[in-house]
Order: C-alpha cells, then sequence, then structure tokens
C-alpha cells in the first residue's frame, strides 16, 4: 500500500512538532496514599518532522501511548518519548498530559471526608537532553490586607488560583505542591463544609490576610527550601469580588543559576 506520509513534501521546511492532540485517555498516575489513582486525561503528543517527509503516521502515537497505558508516571515518561522517537523515526518527541487529581481532605473542626479535586500536567521533552515538568493548580480563597485594614466591618474575600510549574531532581509529590499552596493563601477550600467548618475557615481566613503578591512569595519561600526543586515557576490570580477585574502575581527561579527573571 503506497506510503503517502514519507513522500517529499511540496516544500522542504522541516517542523518543529508534529502529531496528535486532545486524546481523551485513562490513565494511572501515582497517588502518595493509595500507590496508584486512576483518572481521566487530555493528551498531546507530538514529534518533529524532517524537511524530507510529508506527514507524520498518526496511528503510531496511539499504539505507543496504548503500550504505556498503565505507566504514564513521571518515572516512565521517558521511556514513553523514546519510543515515540524510535517509532516515529524522530529526533525530537514532546508529550504533553493534563488531568484531574483528587485528593480526600478532612474538614477541619468536623473532620467530615471529600474529594477535591486538582488539576494537574506532566510536560515532557525528549531530544538531546530530558526535559520533566510537573504543574498543578491550586484553589484556595484569599482575604484583602487592605480592605481588612479600612472597614469596619468585615473584609472582602474571593477565590483565588495558584498555578505551580517545577522541575526537580529527585520525586516531588503533587501533595507536597498542594500543600505549599494551600498554606500560603488566607486558607484552603474544602469540597465539604459544615456549619463549624465554615465559621473557622471564615475566620481563619480573616485572620491571614493576603495580597496574590504575599502569596506568590510565600509559595516560592517554600519552593526555595525543597532541594528536590530546581526550577519553579509560580502564578497567583485572584478572582475578585469587588472589582470588574482580576489581580495577579507571578515568580519564576532557576535555582541552579541562583537568579530570577522575569516572564
Amino acid at each position: 500500500m503506497r506510503d503517502v506520509q514519507s513522500e517529499p513534501a511540496n516544500h522542504a521546511i522541516p517542523l518543529d512538532r508534529v502529531g496528535v492532540r486532545d486524546i481523551i485517555y485513562p490513565i494511572k498516575v501515582l497517588d502518595r496514599a493509595n500507590g496508584m489513582q486512576q483518572t481521566i486525561a487530555k493528551i498531546n503528543l507530538y514529534c518533529n518532522l524532517p524537511h524530507n517527509y510529508r506527514g507524520t503516521h498518526m496511528s503510531r502515537f496511539i499504539e505507543v501511548l496504548n503500550a504505556h497505558l498503565d505507566n504514564i508516571t513521571p518515572r516512565n515518561i521517558k521511556e514513553l518519548l523514546s519510543d515515540i522517537r524510535l517509532k516515529l523515526q524522530a529526533e525530537r518527541a514532546h508529550v504533553d498530559i493534563n488531568f484531574t487529581y483528587f485528593i480526600k481532605k478532612k474538614a477541619p473542626i468536623t473532620h467530615e471526608e471529600s474529594f477535591m479535586n486538582y488539576e494537574a500536567r506532566f510536560v515532557a521533552e525528549l531530544g538531546n537532553k530530558f526535559d520533566f515538568i510537573t504543574e498543578v493548580i491550586v484553589p484556595v480563597n484569599t482575604l484583602c490586607p487592605c480592605s481588612k485594614e479600612i472597614s469596619e466591618r468585615g473584609a472582602h474575600n474571593q477565590r483565588a488560583k495558584i498555578l505551580i510549574s517545577v522541575r526537580m531532581k529527585k520525586m516531588v509529590w503533587l501533595e507536597d505542591l498542594i500543600k505549599y499552596g494551600e498554606e500560603s493563601a488566607s486558607s484552603p477550600l474544602y469540597a465539604l463544609l459544615k456549619r463549624p467548618d465554615e465559621k473557622f475557615i471564615t475566620e481563619h481566613a480573616y485572620d491571614n490576610p493576603r495580597f496574590v503578591e504575599d502569596v506568590a512569595r510565600e509559595v516560592a519561600h517554600k519552593l526555595d527550601h525543597n532541594d528536590n526543586i530546581t526550577w519553579y515557576f509560580v502564578q497567583v490570580t485572584s478572582y475578585e469580588s469587588i472589582h470588574n477585574h482580576n489581580a495577579f502575581a507571578c515568580v519564576r527561579k532557576d535555582k541552579e543559576n541562583k537568579n530570577r527573571t522575569r516572564l
């Protein structure tokens, strides 16, 4: 059968990435409490395409993914990328895995248990070297220090999201990154709260007012003191309750080069 993809292209231009996007796929990820967790991911798989090939073979990406059904973890992604390079005869391979991660949390006073969901992401590339980034979005609550200072009754508060991306030299659990985020905010969020819990959370947030700038710095401080993390990016967005705009802060650091840089 004629292999159209392997025929010469009309224009001898190499492509940086070709592949398949938005694959909805069941995966298993490492779970510190239970060993493994079954979840659903949206996956992008790419490789480079030399100038002398008209197209890539889409089915081969899915074949490699199927072969790694139970091995999509930080420890095995390099092997998945190596197989993509081999199967597609490529110099570079890239994977982007977005998934929902669940942690069972107890309410602070009643200790009622419920599942809290977090959006997580693994991004990896294999070429001359292997690069791997772990990312998680932590939903939290922030209470405005300025509002508390100038108001006689209460202070405005709102939901915020903390995006934490890290490169690491040893395994860093998603649970640890989530903890860094929740401890840096005015208060964490929960899926289930009874009235005693709501009272505690409301008062706890009031006693811990945080600007988005405060939150970004708090998270960065914690990441600075984790020796397994070599690089990080922190982004905080507060979905303001009394403004028609959102507040934002971010910081990035390459710990190995000892310098902070702007995006």
